[in-house]
């Protein structure tokens, strides 16, 4: 077997388990994001929909993205299974592989929208209907030869296929299930609802760091010219600039430095550097973080004034910062690394590639919007709401979905009222 082949799979395959092992950063995330009395329900719930997902994407999430078909969805390659395939110096199942993990992180995000007061069954119905009807189609548009694509649309890693994909669905789950209970006051001002762990929070902002290295460098898909090591080197800068950003910038306003901020500064500048890592010089990298920091300051507050909530901030991070990070191309791609579409504005290629790069986000977090808010809409009414009832909110989902506590030693559930003889 040829070894350039060989060390191909063999680092699609280890950058596949570094985005997987990136759910398990979304668990600690999440939970450390939101109260104690949730912490259960976010552990089992995001591996339960990682195998919802893992199921749909193999019956027919990877033929809707990849299968022949025309510029809006493919049609074949359905129940994936052919050991014979190959494509891009691949094995077809390493390809699909890490297909299936990035469908899997767009789910997380999405999800991240009904937290702490969605019904578990509604996470179920809508992993699956999300995972036909939203991803697949986005992600062939842009990645499995679709009109946008054929556009010279730049997004190397998936700022718009995987982050403002899962946060349009996330944006239209917020708007329909409405405020956790507490949230805001009848004035309109709006209460803090702190997450239980901060350091759980560092911890899964610090694991998804460590996988996005899977999720940008392997995107590479190969070894031959060690160019992964360009594209990490890019991931490591805007991250570490995206924090500093966005703790100089909280600090410079409320006076204090405030932890969940400054994690949600790595977070975007990862978000921000996703698309255009194999596109941008190193200086650059560094501002497209740098920037991202600061955005995703002022968009938390944009949101939560708004009277949107959203627990874990799923909105700015993947949201708005995944749309800077998607026109950042338009802007900074230069024209020895743009082998995709055209060099950006400051590299002399003009306004066409940010005009293409506008297009795509408007495009794609419409559909993403749009068919997500009818999906759960028709959800609403079927299920008679895709919120739990307010004595199951105040008990927490860990014992009204799953019967128990994630902490059981810290917290006693409540005593069921003793009934007449």
């Amino acid at each position: 077997m040829d070894a350039t082949f060989l060390m191909n799979n063999l680092w699609i395959i280890v950058c596949t388990i570094l985005v997987l092992l990136m759910q398990g950063g979304f668990i600690l995330l999440e939970a450390g994001s939101t109260r104690m009395k949730n912490a259960g329900h976010i552990a089992g719930k995001t591996v339960f929909t990682v195998g919802i997902v893992s199921m749909v994407f193999w019956a027919l999430g990877y033929g809707l993205i990849y299968g022949e078909g025309n510029g809006f969805i493919g049609f074949s390659n359905f129940f994936y299974g052919d050991a014979t395939t190959m494509g891009e110096g691949l094995a077809g199942s390493t390809d699909f592989l890490f297909q299936l993990a990035f469908a899997a992180i767009a789910m997380t995000i999405a999800f991240g929208g009904f937290a702490e007061r969605a019904k578990l069954v509604a996470y179920v119905i809508f992993a699956i209907l999300f995972s036909i009807l939203v991803y697949p189609v986005i992600a062939h548009w842009i990645w499995g030869g679709g009109w946008l694509g054929e556009h010279g649309k730049q997004d190397f890693a998936g700022s718009t296929v995987v982050h403002l994909t899962g946060a349009m669905a996330a944006l239209a789950a917020t708007i329909i299930l409405k405020p956790r209970i507490g949230k805001y006051n009848k004035d309109g001002s709006s209460n803090e609802i702190a997450g239980h762990n901060q350091v759980f929070t560092a911890l899964g902002v610090l694991l998804l760091w460590v996988g996005w290295f899977g999720f940008n460098a392997g995107s590479t898909f190969g070894v031959a010219d060690a160019f992964f090591g360009y594209v990490a080197l890019n991931t490591q800068l805007a991250a570490g600039a995206g924090a500093i950003g966005a703790m100089l910038m909280v600090w410079a306003v409320t006076g204090k430095a405030d932890v969940p901020t400054t994690l949600n500064g790595a977070l975007a500048g990862l978000v921000a550097i996703t698309a255009s890592c194999a596109f941008v010089e190193p200086w650059a990298a560094v501002l497209i973080g740098l920037i991202g920091g600061g955005i995703v300051f002022f968009s938390m507050r944009f949101f939560d004034k708004r009277r949107i909530d959203d627990p874990i901030f799923a909105l700015s991070v993947h949201g708005v910062v995944g749309v800077w990070g998607t026109l950042s191309n338009g802007l900074f791609a230069t024209p020895e690394l743009a082998s995709v579409g055209r060099p950006g504005l400051f590299y002399g290629g003009g306004l066409e590639q940010l005009w293409v790069q506008t297009l795509g986000v408007v495009s794609s977090g419409l559909y993403a919007f749009i068919v997500s808010f009818i999906i759960l809409k028709i959800m609403d009414k079927a299920m008679g709401g895709l919120r739990v009832s307010e004595e199951e909110e105040i008990m927490g989902l860990d014992l009204s979905e799953h019967g128990g506590y994630g902490y059981p030693e810290n917290l006693t559930p409540p005593q069921k009222k003793k009934s007449g003889a």
